[in-house]
């Protein structure tokens, strides 16, 4: 078995190179937005490659590489066919652009520092615990391990069924200038999100199983502080607020970020 220092070198050796092509490919594309697809892809990738150096049939490794597939593949395809329908992402042309009118910095310069080089430290910090909960040679699932696949599958199922009914909600034309606020989106103002820490923290708690994953804490912090504080809810809810009429309104009866019945008006 590859020891702990040994696997995290030849994974961010991994995580280096592939943001390294993927830069290159958005030069000769003139767009980075495909980066959030590999967001997902790529930490499907890391855990393949820790399950490679796995212990022979350890049931957490197994257990860690089977879900984060499973939440990786479908999220990161997802993401892929929203880029090709809808095109460039407006949040990295108006971070380039801005790089490039107010800094004087060129597209290959702009993108390399403000998108591939951020995205690959924080993409292999996310992934600790599909790294370090891999390596032991624990041969039975505990309590802990149970209860964090539960909660991973709750969260794979209540994103995927939040990107769903998104998805039809906006290829309905006559919804064009609607707030979403059906299903679960009447709970929650990001199920998506939601459902993605919920993943994060399941992973965790079957690390955390094995002794060495409790190491891995950073990821789920981490996930968790970009989703509701950083790169996700602020940058969405900033334009919602600004396009959508009737969003604030939305946002006064309807929990941010946990689902919560919402408040009556």
């Amino acid at each position: 078995m590859m020891t702990v220092l040994a696997l995290l070198c030849v994974n961010a050796l991994i995580v280096t190179l592939c943001f390294l092509g993927l830069w290159l490919l958005g030069l000769w594309l003139k767009d980075v937005s495909f980066v959030d697809a590999w967001w997902a892809l790529g930490i499907v990738v890391i855990a393949g490659v820790s399950y490679m150096n796995a212990e022979a049939g350890s049931p957490h490794a197994g257990l860690l590489a089977s879900l984060c597939a499973l939440w990786g593949l479908r999220l990161g395809l997802y993401l892929l066919w929203c880029w090709r329908k809808n095109g460039p992402d407006r949040r990295y042309v108006s971070i380039l652009g801005k790089a490039q009118s107010t800094r004087g910095w060129s597209f290959a310069q702009a993108s390399l520092l403000l998108v591939f080089a951020l995205q690959a430290p924080l993409q292999f910090i996310v992934s600790l615990p599909v790294q370090l909960g891999q390596l032991s040679p624990q041969s039975e699932l505990g309590p802990l391990a149970w209860l964090g696949a539960v909660l991973a599958v709750i969260g794979i199922a209540f994103e995927t069924l939040g990107d769903w009914q998104l998805a039809r909600f906006r290829a309905d034309a006559a919804n064009a200038n609607r707030v979403m606020s059906t299903g679960l989106w009447r709970y929650t103002r990001h199920p998506n999100y939601f459902g993605d820490a919920c993943v994060w923290w399941g992973l965790y708690l079957i690390a955390a199983d094995t002794g060495l994953g409790a190491w891995s804490l950073p990821g789920p912090l981490l996930i968790t502080y970009l989703l509701t504080s950083w790169s996700g809810i602020p940058t969405i809810e900033g334009k919602l607020k600004r396009k959508k009429p009737g969003y604030e309104d939305y946002v006064r009866r309807t929990s941010q970020f946990i689902p919560w019945p919402p408040k009556s008006a």
